[in-house]
């Protein structure tokens, strides 16, 4: 899952949490008809930012949020960029996946930099998760999700690594693996076998990633392309490991079902969330408080409980619980090469579905 959260297969995570905590940030600010357009992914997503997390930011500000909804921030990027054109601004501060985030930046003008001086709780995040480009910051992350790794315990013993889903003789015909070239195998088998992102930079390590990518086909049984393919194959037993959603697997464990979603040695695959403002926004100071508050312990902590994402701060720095945290993160964290994407996509993508097509 690059660049999009499809939050509709997000559940609501069971907890007693509320915002007191966070409504106590800040005090009110003195502040007539102070207001701040938001974009994020509807559904249920939008829903749950809207239930909580913008009542208490207006209760800690006094700017009173409007939401709007956007599409995947691929789609969502092309409608700004529209509007931009037009002298619009559908959203103030907007939700993009940081392959968009980077296209993004590279129209002028289209996303504005971030007071970061207003915005010290991002001084604790991971720098990775600050995205900054000539103008200054342009993205500040607001939450991430996790592909793993998932196994049927009843049918197979956990692997320590990725590598182990290459043995034929325990594997052969019952995997499920994501097809899409960007879907998170390409940056797992870097990680796994080869220098990781770097191994992107040149077209042999692209062509050795995709040949190791061969090795596999074998073992697989299933390349899927929605989720739902996935689900049900397990469910069937068509295939007994994989790689899938972890959030999505939590909730399958939780109803019942033998699926356990694991971190082995070479980590998982992250992809992430940012706050960007718009190139035309008169809002820089609303969105900043916004984009702050956002990234306190304290709201970070109810997004993973309330919205299912996972925290882009480590777990001590937060009042969840090991198995709260479990829930929706874990480490180590595989990073996509999201510029290897944008960059090379055309050969990238060429190779990849040659494999594919291939005996």
């Amino acid at each position: 899952m690059t660049g999009t959260i499809n939050m509709n297969r997000r559940t609501l995570l069971k907890s007693g949490a509320t915002f007191a905590a966070a409504s106590t940030l800040a005090a009110p600010l003195i502040a007539q008809e102070r207001s701040l357009k938001i974009g994020s992914y509807g559904g249920y997503f939008e829903n749950s930012f809207k239930e909580h997390v913008y009542p208490g930011f207006t209760e800690a500000t006094g700017i009173v949020v409007e939401s709007v909804t956007q599409p995947n921030s691929a789609d969502w990027l092309i409608s700004m960029a529209q509007a931009a054109q037009a002298g619009n601004v559908p959203a103030d501060l907007s939700l993009y996946g940081r392959d968009t985030l980077i296209k993004a930046s590279r129209e002028e003008g289209l996303l504005a930099p971030l007071d970061m001086s207003m915005i010290s709780a991002a001084g604790a995040l991971d720098p990775y998760f600050i995205f900054e480009a000539a103008p200054g910051v342009l993205g500040v992350g607001a939450m991430s999700w996790f592909s793993s790794m998932v196994i049927n315990p009843d049918e197979i013993e956990p692997p320590e690594s990725w590598a182990d889903f290459w043995d034929t003789s325990v594997f052969e015909q019952s995997l499920g693996v994501v097809r899409r070239f960007n879907g998170g195998m390409m940056d797992i088998i870097a990680a796994t076998f080869f220098d990781g992102e770097a191994t992107f930079e040149t077209e042999d390590g692209i062509q050795a990633i995709v040949a190791k990518a061969a090795e596999l086909k074998p073992n697989v049984a299933l390349w899927w392309s929605a989720e739902s393919q996935m689900e049900q194959a397990m469910k069937n037993l068509d295939v007994v490991a994989g790689t899938y959603y972890h959030d999505v697997a939590g909730i399958m464990a939780a109803d019942g079902f033998p699926i356990l979603s694991m971190f082995p040695k070479e980590g998982c695959v992250q992809d992430y969330g940012s706050w960007c403002l718009s190139g035309l926004s008169d809002k820089g100071a609303e969105a900043a408080e916004f984009v702050n508050f956002s990234s306190t312990p304290e709201v970070q902590a109810i997004m993973s409980r309330m919205i299912g994402t996972a925290p882009l701060l480590p777990q001590e720095a937060t009042d969840l619980t090991d198995e709260e945290f479990a829930a929706v993160s874990g480490t180590p964290s595989i990073r996509p090469a999201y510029s290897a994407y944008l960059d090379r996509e055309t050969y990238i993508q060429e190779n990849w579905d040659a494999m594919l097509a291939g005996s």
